[in-house]
């Protein structure tokens, strides 16, 4: 099989693009600098320049692709210049999706998110659930765009098209801003642990796993939330420092504090340079919120499977803090 693939350099799109390489696929990528990339090309993956953002790119790198990996996307909370969001999660996966759909190429696997539902409010939602209020982040807006504005449209319009959903990813590697700040906390340069936020958490290689499986085995026009077990952040946070033998901050903060909190620096953040993590975005999607969402579905129709938080986090904290 030949696939085409966007967000092959990466976290998760690297992992899916050594998958197939070592099932013996062809892969061709779409990068914007082949010369950042010689990573993908010693795997033997056949590079090309483009930029999900300039449609006319793609068609040639597409062309000729049995099947299509959307993984590209923008992801960043709390930094200032947002611009990138509608370009990237929107008009590139409405680039992407029409390329697909106009060379006729048989299927496609698009990476939403679970962040598409922003505070689930505690419930444990599953693919039928659809988000209506106010989102979140800029992050979470542009992702319900294209989820719903793009891909379910172009499903509507008979695209062969399988969506899968995340959650927090974490792993060897991880470069977000959700793992940089668990690693700052462990190390002790942020001073407190935020209370009764809920996230699940899929470790990388098991989000991999369930893209491949979404294309093997998704069904056309359906969905599949591919997230792993949930737990409170101060919950993986004490197993992580369980694993690493470090002790975690005293001071233990609330919903009610981290939205204080959040309109403060809402209003500083208007006059003075405030780092991503304590932006008034950043701290607002953090209070108390809930990201969850139910693998039940992948788990029966795919095959899907998910290690426990414990066991994936201690190959992630010997790659993060214990070197």
């Amino acid at each position: 099989m030949k696939y085409f693939i966007t967000g092959a350099t990466g976290f998760i799109g690297g992992r899916v693009t050594r998958l197939l390489i070592r099932a013996g696929h062809e892969v061709v990528a779409l990068v914007r600098n082949p010369d950042k990339a010689g990573h993908l090309k010693e795997m033997g993956v056949f590079l090309v320049r483009g930029d999900i953002a300039d449609k006319k790119t793609l068609s040639p790198a597409m062309s000729g692709a049995d099947a299509v990996f959307h993984i590209a996307g923008w992801y960043k909370v709390g930094v200032r210049n947002r611009g990138l969001a509608q370009k990237i999660n929107v008009e590139g996966t409405r680039n992407v999706l029409e390329t697909m759909s106009e060379l006729g190429i048989k299927k496609g696997v698009y990476t939403s998110t679970l962040a598409v539902n922003s505070d689930t409010k505690g419930q444990m939602v599953d693919e039928t659930h659809m988000f209506l209020g106010s989102h979140l982040s800029e992050y979470d807006r542009t992702k319900w765009l294209a989820h719903y504005q793009v891909a379910h449209t172009m499903i509507k319009q008979g695209s062969p098209l399988v969506i899968v959903l995340p959650g927090v990813v974490y792993g060897p590697g991880d470069t977000s801003q959700m793992g940089e700040a668990f690693r700052k906390i462990l190390l002790g340069k942020i001073p407190m642990v935020i209370k009764k936020s809920t996230y699940c958490w899929s470790h990388v290689d098991d989000i991999a796993a369930g893209h491949i499986l979404a294309m093997e085995k998704g069904k056309p026009g359906e969905s599949y939330i591919i997230a792993g077990p949930p737990h409170t952040l101060e919950e993986a946070l004490e197993i992580g420092a369980a694993i690493t033998g470090r002790k975690l901050p005293r001071l233990r903060v609330g919903p009610g504090m981290m939205k204080l909190m959040s309109m403060i620096m809402k209003v500083l953040g208007v006059v003075l340079p405030v780092p991503p993590e304590f932006s008034a975005e950043s701290l607002r999607v953090s209070a108390g919120v809930t990201y969850l969402g139910s693998n039940e579905k992948a788990k029966r129709e795919l095959g899907y499977s998910v290690r426990p938080l414990e066991e994936g986090l201690r190959s992630t904290l010997q790659d993060l803090i214990i070197k």
